[in-house]
């Protein structure tokens, strides 16, 4: 990759030696940051002042003494009470900005420190269809993956698949009733839940099924062979069909990324005797408990994390420290992200402090739950069909893609069949995904076909159709982009200049958006830069200026363009070149 960085990472750089040289030791941030009232704002004289009892000012201008910044800045300002304000210079944007158009990273340097991490999301239900709510959890996750394998890091996908438990017994005897063939053809074809609930009634109904269900829970719960097998082919059957919606969506996610909740059953003895063995276990109405510190109930009682049932039964949550223990020493992961709902935040907590309770997670091993909000419907609750059944997430994104095809038809006749399918399923699927990303994930979202698909707004169609105009010029134009991106570069106006300072942000938004787990970041990243776009190109024609402003301009919409596509693929989201 190039040695490239963005400016506000350079002025960092530069003023580091300055700041050690008047505080007296290294490790002294100079605090660049960006400014709404100039180019930027370094910071670092203030808190540097308390520290050594100096004037702010006075600090600020030593910095500005030092003549460092008369290579990068047009104009420097000392205000406040030791604010240095600084102006960029029109040539050193121009530099940064040739050398980001010729780097295929786009001026993004890979993560300083590799880590392992495992995410965790997704986690749809064997024999029960994804629904609406199964979106979050699955863009999310996928984003986040998507970006920190940009990064270098060494990425572990996990689908914590529903694929153990109570409800088997009597989907695998309703399965032997109907027959694999009836079964594998209903379960195929998306009916997911239709099976479930058939098998579901005949346990409210049949004294006779119900002690079979009972039955074989216990021989599942036993690996009897036979079982075993009819069971593997149920989750089979569901696999095919989340596979299926996977590809549909346009997520990473495959059969090997499978981490079922059958995985950790052998794993919960060998955690629970561990946390015995650490002496961290205690009894609360005959079961076995630990109190992580911190936890109360309403009546300001400790509250216990439930481990092992008065019953003799492991819980949900030994099945969740048997996945901290599998993925900290098996996987060696010192990152684990689990991109869970809100709901299940005091849930995930306790078992956290447990794990570190129990020297499991300890640093730089950490677990940090993405947690986010429910997708609502117009009524604001959550998403249901006209029948309050949930909202089929299959049946979702074609319906997306079927109304993204109907807007592709009027806005572009021309295009012919094969080409407006292909536009619109990148579309539709992309409107969907983006109406979530770029929603803050903590809070709940009203699901609006109207808004999601508009090209106008914050919204995927609008920052697709300004990727796609920008090919439009260069076909217009007859100039090569790879020729366009390794011509100079210049800012006479202020439409260019503002746009390449938002193209020179690209690595600070990415950055921003990793290091609180946020894609919305990213997100308003790509509209605010979009924006500049059609701001430039209003005010700053392209293929009818003179040279060299001509070639100067090509190469900005390039740089545009490439940033817009990759930020959309690190969205997962497709940048179709005509629309």
């Amino acid at each position: 990759m190039a040695d490239v960085a963005n400016p506000l990472s350079i002025v960092s750089d530069m003023l580091s030696p300055v700041f050690a040289e008047i505080a007296g030791r290294l490790d002294v941030d100079p605090v660049v940051r960006p400014s709404d009232r100039a180019d930027a704002q370094v910071n670092g004289a203030l808190p540097l002042a308390k520290q050594i009892g100096a004037n702010p000012r006075e600090i600020a201008q030593r910095v500005l003494d030092s003549g460092v910044l008369a290579e990068v800045c047009s104009e420097v300002e000392i205000a406040g009470p030791g604010f240095i304000n600084l102006t960029f210079a029109d040539s050193f944007l121009s530099a940064q900005l040739e050398v980001v158009a010729v780097d295929d990273r786009l001026g993004i340097e890979p993560a300083a420190t590799i880590r392992t991490v495992v995410v965790d999301y997704s986690a749809p239900n064997v024999a029960k269809e994804m629904h609406a709510g199964h979106l979050r959890t699955t863009v999310i996750g996928d984003a986040l993956v998507r970006m920190l394998e940009f990064l270098g890091h060494n990425v572990i996908r996990e689908n914590h698949i529903g694929d153990w438990g109570r409800p088997f017994g009597m989907m695998i005897e309703h399965l032997l009733d109907i027959g694999e063939d009836v079964a594998a053809e209903g379960l195929r074809q998306g009916d997911l839940d239709g099976f479930y609930k058939q098998a579901n009634a005949k346990f409210n109904e049949s004294i006779e099924f119900q002690v079979r269900a009972r039955e074989r829970v216990v021989m599942l719960q036993g690996y009897d062979p036979d079982t075993i097998a009819i069971w593997q082919r149920l989750v089979d059957m569901s696999n095919d069909y989340f596979n299926m919606v996977y590809e549909k969506l346009g997520v990473l996610l495959t059969d090997d990324d499978l981490a079922g909740e059958s995985k950790y059953q052998p794993l919960m003895p060998k955690a629970y005797a561990r946390l015995d063995a650490a002496g961290l276990l205690g009894e609360s109405d005959g079961a076995q408990v630990v109190f992580p510190p911190g936890f109360t109930n309403r009546d300001n009682e400790p509250l216990p994390l439930i481990v092992r049932s008065s019953a003799g039964a492991f819980m949900y949550a030994t099945s969740d420290l048997a996945c901290v223990l599998d993925r900290v020493e098996r996987l060696g992961a010192d990152l684990l992200l689990y991109v869970i709902g809100a709901p299940q935040a005091q849930h995930l907590q306790m078992v956290f402090e447990v794990a570190k309770m129990a020297g499991w997670l300890k640093p730089p091993a950490e677990a940090v739950h993405v947690a986010f909000g429910s997708v609502l419907g117009d009524d604001r609750k959550i998403l249901r069909s006209r029948s309050g059944d949930s909202v089929k997430l299959i049946e979702l994104l074609d319906e997306a893609v079927e109304r993204a095809a109907r807007a592709v038809a009027a806005k572009n006749p021309e295009l012919d069949d094969d080409a407006r399918a292909q536009v619109a399923r990148m579309i539709g699927i992309g409107a969907v995904k983006y109406s979530d990303l770029s929603t803050d994930r903590i809070k709940d979202y009203v699901f609006d076909w109207d808004r999601m698909l508009a090209f106008e707004g914050n919204t995927a169609p609008y920052l697709q159709y300004a990727h796609a105009r920008i090919c439009s010029i260069f076909r217009r134009s007859g100039v090569a982009r790879a020729a366009a991106r390794r011509s100079p570069i210049g800012l006479a106006q202020p439409q260019e200049r503002a746009l390449s300072q938002r193209l020179l942000a690209y690595p600070t938004a990415l950055a921003d958006t990793i290091a609180t787990y946020s894609p919305h970041k990213l997100c308003t990243y790509l509209f605010d830069l979009a924006q500049d776009f059609s701001a430039f190109y209003e005010h700053c024609p392209v293929t009818k200026a003179d040279e060299p402003i001509r070639t100067s301009r090509l190469a900005l919409c390039d740089v545009t363009a490439c940033t817009l596509e990759h930020g959309l693929a690190l969205l997962g989201i497709a940048a179709p070149e005509q629309m």
